[in-house]
């Protein structure tokens, strides 16, 4: 017996439906891979999906030893799913085998990555849909800037466009070179103002740029005081700087901000009481100094930097550890290991991700 849905109940339908059931579908008939294809369809997916526990994915990437080639693997979001049997390795895009590998940001079930697949030869910076396997490579920097950078990508509703923005690490750079935005629709970089305080900016590798309300944020330094800067995705602006709680300085080594459940967080690595130790705090009034709230603090000899990656529904915080020649990176909350993670290779760096269908090749125009 044949039965026939209306478009619009058959939309709602698959739009509830994990990325790669979708996939399978649209091998079934021309009429369901031209409504999975559609752009309104796909934006309706990811809606429901940034609301789906099932859609919250972990990307993590590492070397199983020095002279091997990187993987790159996901699994689920959730404690209560804690099986390596849940790990998932990918395909690296472009049939890519890199020696070399950085991923530095998700947004939108997009990640950005670079790989090389050897020490002498050019990287690539990629936009790359883990879920569906789709990628285009970013374009080149015009400016032939060299060195390293932390980046951020959001998407600019106002302008209905995916902006990327990226930083210079070097801090003997960072005062002359300023940051670039690329603005997928153009496809070209170009550079933004200075910051007008000529501030410096405290980034390293372990960081990205944390997006929340409408702004890309990180941490900057004028004249010894170390701040928040914030920068507005759509309109390209510098925002007040944010004050870092007071108590961070007293033990501070490394120091950066993130975003945990829809808040702006501050992190630092350092010595309390004589102690290694790892403090977070969220801000509970956006911009209002007086809302730091200290939420967690781990004391671990062996942990040299841990950066906060994610916030789980019962309020404890996915860590990221990189400990001391000869151990192991790991993941970890406050309570337990997160076992789904084994150390079996050396872990780089991992990114909590939504599955979505947005291809990277439909936003270049």
């Amino acid at each position: 017996m044949k039965v026939h849905f209306q478009e619009e109940t058959l939309t709602n339908i698959l739009s509830r439906l994990p990325v790669r059931s979708l996939l399978r579908f649209k091998c079934v008939s021309k009429y369901l891979k031209v409504l999975i294809n559609e752009p309104l369809f796909r934006q309706q997916h990811l809606n429901h999906a940034k609301n789906d526990q099932n859609s919250q994915k972990f990307l993590f990437y590492k070397k199983p030893s020095l002279y091997d080639i990187y993987s790159i693997s996901c699994c689920p979001l959730s404690l209560d799913q804690q099986q390596v049997g849940n790990i998932r390795e990918l395909d690296w895009p472009l049939n890519l085998r890199p020696e070399y590998c950085n991923v530095y940001c998700c947004c939108d079930g997009l990640v950005i990555i670079e790989v090389c697949e050897n020490s002498i030869g050019p990287c690539s910076l990629l936009l790359w849909n883990p879920t569906t396997g789709e990628s285009i490579e970013l374009p080149s920097s015009k400016f032939l800037v060299k060195g390293s950078f932390c980046y951020g990508m959001s998407f600019d509703s106002t302008n209905d466009d995916y902006k990327i923005l990226r930083i210079p690490v070097d801090w003997n750079e960072c005062i002359r070179v300023p940051g670039e935005i690329l603005t997928l629709k153009s496809g070209s970089w170009r550079k933004i103002d200075k910051h007008p305080r000529h501030i410096q900016s405290m980034l390293d590798g372990i960081h990205s740029l944390a997006i929340i309300h409408g702004a890309f944020h990180w941490v900057a330094m004028s004249r010894n005081t170390c701040f928040v800067v914030s920068f507005n995705i759509s309109h390209e602006v510098y925002g007040d700087i944010i004050p870092l709680p007071e108590k961070i300085w007293l033990y501070n080594i490394n120091v950066g901000v993130s975003e945990l459940g829809g808040m702006l967080c501050a992190y630092s690595n350092g010595y309390y009481q004589r102690k290694r130790t790892f403090k977070l705090w969220m801000m509970k009034d956006y911009g209002l100094n007086e809302s730091w709230n200290e939420v967690l603090s781990i004391v671990d000899p062996d942990i040299i930097i841990a950066s906060s990656k994610y916030k789980f529904a019962n309020g404890e915080v996915l860590i990221w550890c990189e400990h001391f020649e000869g151990e192991e990176n790991s993941y970890r909350t406050q309570k337990r290991p997160f076992s789904t993670l084994l150390p079996r290779g050396v872990f780089q760096n991992g990114f909590a991700f939504t599955e979505s269908l947005i291809s990277p090749k439909l936003l270049i125009t």
